[in-house]
């Protein structure tokens, strides 16, 4: 039984959302740097490449954000926005982690015999 077809597309998904969660975080930390253009990734295009290039297709589809309201200094950065996709997508990755935890569980059962 393989990975791919133990855990299906989760534990790709898994992954991007890390990845995603350390996008946000950097955009967060660099709120006030002059000239920081924030990112983010796209998740349907980053599963997307993952299944088909690996590891190196979450580089693709990882994407500067478009301010609504520019700043002077040059920073894309908006706060709020950073901070709600941030808690969207931590929300997102603790329950792909969730399904993948009782997945491994059933597992374990049925390997015990329980």
């Amino acid at each position: 039984m393989s990975g791919d077809s133990l855990f299906g597309v989760h534990g790709a998904a898994l992954e991007v959302r890390s990845q995603r969660m350390g996008v946000l975080a950097s955009n967060i930390a660099n709120a006030s740097t002059p000239g920081f253009k924030a990112r983010d990734i796209d998740f349907k295009s980053a599963l997307a490449s993952l299944e088909t290039e690996g590891a190196g297709g979450i580089d693709g589809a990882t994407r500067y954000r478009v301010p609504t309201q520019t700043s002077m200094d040059g920073n894309t950065v908006e706060l709020n926005q950073e901070q709600t996709a941030f808690a969207e997508n931590a929300v997102q990755y603790q329950t792909t982690l969730s399904f993948l935890n009782g997945r491994i569980s059933q597992v374990t059962r049925a390997l015990k015999g329980d």
